[in-house]
């Protein structure tokens, strides 16, 4: 087994010249809604995903990261690699994963979900049942993150890194899930408008697992529909319903986890 090139890395100065270093950058991401930059590298004869923050709100979230990964393990969630500390901040490393981000965007681009071409209107001309097996590796790895005592937050498309060759979905970018269930100190949680509950813009308001299931309600929704305005809906009437009850606006009229939704979701599949 290859020992992987961060072994011995609890900490450097900079981030970039010790990727110079350790192997080969072959892509570099930056202008990130997150504040973080990230990284390609090719070394010891593999690929890694390294994403280092500099921020307090970028560190605080790459912190929120290792927590989840310290506590949730799942086929369909890219794993934890290790992670060091810089003289400005703290960095994260991932095997490099084969695959498209469903949605990508930048401080300087956004939109293009329907733009021919893209991932995500190519995840949606793919046939059915791909499409199924996807929406069960999603809602599966929700319930381990359910069974771990953690709730999601900002999940969106962007989280979501298909492999169009081998039909595989996996969940990545994972950083602001939270340990438990909290009060909401903020006008407003990070997040991506088409996937965030009610309660996400309401200080004061419990943030718990039916908001996570009303995130995995517009998931179901927005994939399993051809095109980006929701009028081209592929499933089921009785699918629909499963949908609209894990996105009901009070909370209280949601599925009450995530494992009722995914019995619901499954029965009508």
């Amino acid at each position: 087994m290859t020992t992987h090139p961060f072994l011995h890395v609890p900490h450097v100065a900079a981030l970039g010249t010790a990727l110079d270093r350790l192997g080969t950058v072959f892509q570099k991401f930056e202008e990130q809604d997150s504040g973080c930059t990230s990284y390609g590298l090719l070394a010891s004869g593999q690929r890694w995903f390294v994403k280092g923050a500099s921020t307090p709100k970028g560190v605080s979230s790459l912190r929120q990261a290792v927590s989840l990964h310290q506590n949730v393990s799942h086929s369909a969630i890219v794993p934890l690699k290790c992670s060091f500390s810089t003289d400005d901040g703290l960095v994260l490393v991932y095997p490099w994963m084969s695959g498209e981000v469903l949605y990508h965007p930048t401080l300087s681009r956004h939109g293009g979900r329907a733009a021919p071409g893209s991932p995500m209107a190519r995840f949606r001309a793919q046939p059915l049942a791909r499409i199924h097996a996807a929406l069960e590796a999603i809602l599966s790895a929700h319930l381990a993150v359910e069974e771990a005592g953690f709730v999601a937050v900002d999940f969106y498309d962007g989280c979501m890194l298909y492999d169009f060759d081998d039909h595989r979905m996996v969940l990545c970018d994972l950083d602001e899930y939270r340990a438990s269930a909290f009060v909401l100190e903020a006008d407003r949680l990070p997040g991506s408008t088409r996937y965030m509950a009610p309660e996400e813009f309401a200080r004061g308001s419990l943030i718990d697992i039916r908001t996570t299931v009303f995130a995995l309600g517009r998931a179901l929704r927005l994939l399993l529909d051809a095109g980006d305005e929701e009028k081209q809906w592929r499933g089921t009437p009785e699918q629909l319903e499963v949908i609209r009850t894990a996105t009901a606006t009070a909370p209280e009229r949601r599925f009450p986890s995530v494992r009722s939704l995914a019995d619901a979701w499954q029965a009508e599949a």
